[in-house]
């Protein structure tokens, strides 16, 4: 019989079904991976990155792998595929200087087999990336960063001293050449402030007269105030505006500013496409913070991933933004919201004289029709998709869905990763143990994927269910085996490899939690023996997982004694 060898990626994935699934897992009895995928959801290939976990997943829009990219850091925190084939990701490097959410201090670009093509260490005692970064239509990455200001400096500055912890660090910008390493444009938050607590000192006036200005004084909880001061969470580009906007969790605030400037002139209050230097352009979210209003005022609750719908979507020009929703209500919710703002033709932002900047509500929002039934407090992230439809993704529980403009879930898929690994199928995850900051979809057609192997290699979870014999499941090419069985004190692992290629070989527990890597690195064709010893582990199957280029091949092994 002679079968399309276009058809094969598809026969491979069925088969896989028919060989892990006997009659089915039913969506309830699936505790992650591909919960729902409904015909109107928008095709394409979904990038996450577990934020306890050192590799990068690259999905279909059925649940299968199709790219992963393995590291030696976890998150810190953004990942993004770049229209040139490059994952651009953070990593924390676990610098002891900064303690706050969402450090990272290490930023590359990465090629489709994982090599590290371009790296940018930006961590010390003073200055720390952390949270999210941007490339721009130049090839410079945007991040953003903490930097270091003493009690003293902040005193000088005007700061209340009882507004103090031991130090506070303002959020600031930089925008890097990769080839070379070289900070080429930065914008600092403390480069305009304005402050009405001590008339002698610098930056004095009158904070509801210069909502340009940022308070050194406002504080969302002045009954704990955190040095993390701004928790500055996204930074976005706007290239037909030369506008960056950013999320500023702490103050409940979205804002923009100018990127046309010179370093210096950001560092000023005049200069750039829009006169007003580094000021801000725009702010909204929580009037109290420029004093142009109340608590009732108050529109964004530790907003995340705020972004301009791109030109050619549906609400192109518009805002984004997953509004978290701590504080909000009892109980919280979590909504998203888009945003149409008061802007003219040439990009100016309308504001009147005693007023907050507009506008007044959403033009649209998402909320679960229980709404307390979506809400995740901390990380998390939207996507406009081409089709019209949202991609959200609730960071607390790792879940990723896709709603209609009516609000109809289309797909859902919950990260089956933790700080082990992957996650054996039907199990309980724990709480907080497959977190996401953000997802990104990307369609079939995205430049990056020119010349890529798109294949799909089954799921990332593992489905240890009895299937009658030792093989869970062999791709073409790839033979797995494992013995013997039961093992007692070491087993032998063998792997045969048609084609040459990277492979991880690595053993799970019965709760999908990984206990040992094999093999990581490339592989000849052939066969390969490896020992594992299994001595220390207690009693019970074991799944012997190698990810290989053809796909995921499983076996299984019993531990007696």
């Amino acid at each position: 019989m002679n079968i399309d060898r276009r058809l094969l990626p598809a026969l491979t994935g069925l088969l896989l079904l028919l060989v892990l699934l006997p009659g089915a897992l039913s969506a309830r009895e699936r505790t992650m991976g591909l919960i729902l995928h409904d015909s109107l959801a928008c095709t394409g290939y979904t990038l996450f990155a577990p934020m306890l976990y050192r590799t990068a997943y690259l999905i279909d829009i059925d649940g299968n792998l199709v790219n992963s990219w393995p590291g030696t850091l976890r998150p810190g925190l953004a990942a993004y595929f770049e229209e040139d084939g490059l994952l651009l990701r953070t990593g924390d490097l676990g610098n002891a200087y900064w303690s706050g959410g969402g450090r990272g201090g290490r930023v590359q670009l990465v090629d489709w087999e994982g090599n590290a093509v371009r790296t940018f260490d930006y961590s010390n005692a003073q200055r720390c990336q952390h949270h999210d970064v941007r490339r721009l239509p130049n090839g410079n990455v945007l991040m953003v960063a903490w930097e270091k200001k003493t009690a003293a400096e902040a005193i000088a500055a005007g700061r209340n001293p009882q507004l103090i912890y031991d130090a506070v660090w303002p959020d600031h910008i930089i925008e890097v050449d990769m080839n070379s390493g070289a900070i080429v444009w930065e914008w600092h938050a403390w480069d305009h402030l304005i402050q009405d607590y001590d008339y002698a000192k610098p930056n004095y006036g009158d904070p509801g007269a210069h909502p340009e200005l940022i308070d050194i004084n406002y504080v969302s909880n002045p009954v704990n105030p955190r040095a993390d001061w701004m928790h500055t969470n996204t930074v976005a580009y706007n290239p037909e505006l030369d506008q960056i906007i950013i999320s500023v969790r702490e103050w409940n605030e979205i804002w923009i500013i100018d990127h046309s400037t010179t370093t210096e002139e950001a560092r000023g209050h005049t200069g750039g496409r829009y006169g007003k230097g580094g000021d801000l352009l725009y702010r909204w979210g929580n009037p109290r913070a420029y004093r142009r209003g109340t608590e009732a005022d108050q529109k964004l609750f530790g907003q995340h991933d705020v972004q301009w719908i791109p030109a050619g979507l549906p609400g192109e020009g518009n805002i984004l933004v997953f509004n978290n929703g701590p504080g909000r209500a009892v109980p919280p919710f979590s909504t998203i919201e888009e945003l149409a703002l008061p802007q003219d033709s040439a990009g100016f932002y309308h504001l009147g004289p005693d007023s907050a900047y507009g506008p007044e509500s959403p033009v649209w929002t998402y909320q679960a029709p229980n709404p307390p039934d979506f809400y995740s407090g901390l990380i998390s992230g939207c996507q406009r998709l081409p089709n019209g439809n949202t991609l959200i993704c609730s960071g607390e529980t790792g879940t990723f869905f896709e709603v209609t403009e009516s609000g109809t879930e289309v797909w859902r898929y919950i990260n089956p990763v933790s700080s082990n690994g992957p996650m054996q199928q039907g199990s309980s995850i724990p709480p907080g143990a497959n977190t996401v900051f953000k997802v990104r979809r990307y369609p079939r057609d995205y430049p990056g994927f020119a010349g890529r192997n798109l294949d799909p290699r089954g799921p990332i979870e593992i489905y240890p269910q009895s299937v009658g014999d030792d093989e869970l499941s062999q791709p073409a090419g790839v033979r797995l085996q494992a013995g013997p069985s039961p093992a007692r004190h070491s087993a032998q692992v063998e792997l045969t490899l048609a084609t040459a290629g990277p492979v991880r070989l690595d053993v799970y527990n019965p709760l999908g939690q990984r206990v040992a890597r094999l093999a990581a690195g490339s592989l000849t064709p052939g066969r390969h023996l490896f020992r594992w010893d299994c001595s220390r582990y207690p009693e019970g199957t074991f799944i012997v997982v190698g990810q290989t280029v053809a796909g995921t091949a499983q076996t299984r092994i019993t531990v007696a004694r």
